[in-house]
Formats: C-alpha cells, sequence, structure tokens
C-alpha cells in the first residue's frame, strides 16, 4: 500500500473516515428504498410482492454505478469520502463490482460484516474486511485535493 497516503504522517487523509462511511451508509439506503420505491409503479406493482430481492438488485446497481463513476457512492460524496485502489487510484468498473459483490457477501454473512465493522473501527486506515482483501481504502476527499 505503498501508493496510499500513509496514516501516521498523513492522518488528516483518515480522520473521522470509519463515522463518515456509517452517515453515508445512512444516506445510500434511503436513496436505495427511495428508488426502489420509485420503480415498484412501473412493476404494476407487483414489486411488492419481491421488494426486499428489488432493494438488493437497485443497491447492486446503484454501488456499482456511483463507484465506477466517481469512487465513492452519492452518501460517500456527501460526507466528503472516497473510495481509493492500493495503487493509489480511482475505482474502476471491475474493482467496483468487485468491491460491491464483497460488501453484499458480507451483509448475507451477518458475522462477516460484524468482522468488517470491528476493522473499520479499529485499523489505522478504517479499512473493511472488503478493503483489506482487495487493498481499497476510503480516504477523506478534501484531503487529496
Amino acid at each position: 500500500m505503498s501508493q496510499l497516503p500513509d496514516h501516521q504522517t498523513q492522518p488528516q487523509f483518515y480522520r473521522d473516515v470509519p463515522m463518515k462511511r456509517f452517515l453515508a451508509w445512512i444516506a445510500d439506503t434511503v436513496v436505495i428504498l427511495a428508488a426502489s420505491l420509485l420503480i415498484v409503479p412501473f412493476t404494476a406493482f407487483t414489486g411488492l410482492f419481491f421488494f426486499p430481492a428489488l432493494v438488493l438488485v437497485v443497491s447492486f446497481l446503484y454501488r456499482v454505478i456511483t463507484l465506477a463513476n466517481g469512487s465513492a457512492t452519492w452518501g460517500m460524496r456527501l460526507v466528503a469520502i472516497e473510495f481509493r485502489r492500493a495503487d493509489g487510484d480511482r475505482f474502476d468498473l471491475g474493482t467496483a463490482f468487485a468491491h460491491t459483490l464483497g460488501y453484499s457477501i458480507s451483509w448475507t454473512i451477518m458475522v462477516l460484516q460484524l468482522i468488517s465493522m470491528v476493522l473499520m473501527c479499529t485499523t489505522d486506515r478504517g479499512q473493511g474486511l472488503t478493503d483489506h482483501v482487495l487493498g481499497t481504502v476510503a480516504i477523506n476527499r478534501r484531503a487529496a485535493v
């Protein structure tokens, strides 16, 4: 991870990132639920019968598209954080897909999500489980400017 900012010499890149990630998650959840509710009438309201699956699909697409186009979801942009790969570059489509897949798997196996949350709160860079596997990190966007 030599291309990423050093957490000891440049702590401003990682300051408050776990809390910002939580706030971004709340904002993203609201956007995803709103989008899912907007889609339901276009399914002749049959979407109500499979609403949880609809939310999962909307969530996956929302995260992949927003991460691939700006290395941050709308919620992350709201709180001024973004993801970076191990080489310091922003996410591309492949990384966005892999990160979203890891995130989705973590939510389906709750112990993995708990491990991820503990890692975010205890590691120097605030990385979750998927971040550790992929070598990615969330940083403060204002510090990167």
